[in-house]
C-alpha cells in the first residue's frame, strides 16, 4: 500500500492524538511532553495517583484547558489552532462531559437539565424536548422527567448528567471520577452503561478513574507519573 495512504487509513481510525502536550501551574510541571493517540469507539481508562496529571490531561484534551506546548486534534480538527469561540462551539457540538460531582442545575428539573446543550445551540424546542425524553427514557428515567437533583438519588442524578452529555451527540465523552461518589452496586451499573451506551451510539470513551475494576473493563488502561503517560 502506498505510503500516502497507510497515512490515511491510520487517521481514519484516531479520533484523538496529543502531540507533547505540556503544561505548568507557575513552578509546577503538572504535564511533561505527553502523548496519545484515542481510536474512534475506544474505551481508555486513565489512572494514576492523585497529582499525576490526569485530569489536568482530561481538561486539556477536552479544550477545558489549552496545553502551554503541544498539539491536540479530535477528528482530524487541531483545537488548538482554534480560537475562544470556535473551541466554546467545537466543545458544545462534539463534546460531552461528565463529572464526579453532577454539577446539574438544582432549580431545574431532570428535562431541563438535558436540555441545555440544545438551549445554547438554540435549537427547536419541541426537538429539545423529544431528544431529552428519548434519551433520559434510554437511560431508565421516563419517570423522573418533572424531579429536581434534590428529589433523585446518586445513581440518577449520575444518569441524568449523561444524558445531558449526549444530547448532542458528542463524538467523544471525557469523564473525571465518574462513580467517584456512588456506592458500589450503583458505580457497577454505571460501568456497563458506559459500554451500553458505546454499542449503540459509537462514541469514544476516555475515562479519569481510580476505579480499578472499571479501568480493567475498558479497552485500554493507561497510567500516569509524575505528569506522563508511563504504561
Amino acid at each position: 500500500m502506498p505510503f500516502q495512504l497507510i497515512v490515511e487509513a491510520y487517521y481514519l481510525h484516531i479520533m484523538i492524538k496529543a502531540q507533547n502536550v505540556s503544561k505548568s501551574y507557575g513552578k509546577l510541571n503538572v504535564l511533561k511532553g505527553v502523548d496519545i493517540d484515542i481510536n474512534k469507539g475506544e474505551i481508555v481508562s486513565i489512572v494514576g495517583k492523585s497529582g499525576a496529571g490526569k485530569s489536568t490531561l482530561l481538561h486539556i484534551l477536552g479544550t477545558l484547558d489549552k496545553p502551554d506546548q503541544g498539539h491536540v486534534w479530535i477528528n482530524n480538527q487541531e483545537l488548538t489552532a482554534l480560537n475562544n469561540k470556535e473551541i466554546a462551539k467545537f466543545r458544545n457540538d462534539k463534546i460531552g462531559f461528565v463529572f464526579q460531582f453532577h454539577h446539574l442545575l438544582p432549580e431545574f428539573t431532570a428535562l431541563e437539565n438535558v436540555s441545555i446543550p440544545g438551549m445554547i445551540q438554540k435549537r427547536n424546542q419541541k426537538e429539545v424536548k423529544k431528544r431529552a425524553e428519548e434519551l433520559l427514557d434510554f437511560l431508565g428515567l421516563a419517570d423522573r422527567l418533572k424531579h429536581k437533583p434534590n428529589e433523585l438519588s446518586g445513581g440518577e442524578q449520575q444518569r441524568v448528567a449523561v444524558a445531558r452529555a449526549l444530547f448532542n451527540e458528542p463524538l467523544v465523552v471525557f469523564a473525571d471520577e465518574p462513580s467517584g461518589n456512588l456506592d458500589s452496586n450503583t458505580s457497577n451499573e454505571l460501568h456497563q452503561l458506559i459500554f451500553d451506551l458505546r454499542d449503540k451510539f459509537k462514541q469514544t470513551f476516555v475515562i479519569v478513574t481510580h476505579n480499578e475494576e472499571l479501568a480493567k473493563m475498558s479497552d485500554r488502561r493507561l497510567e500516569m507519573k509524575d505528569g506522563l503517560i508511563v504504561s
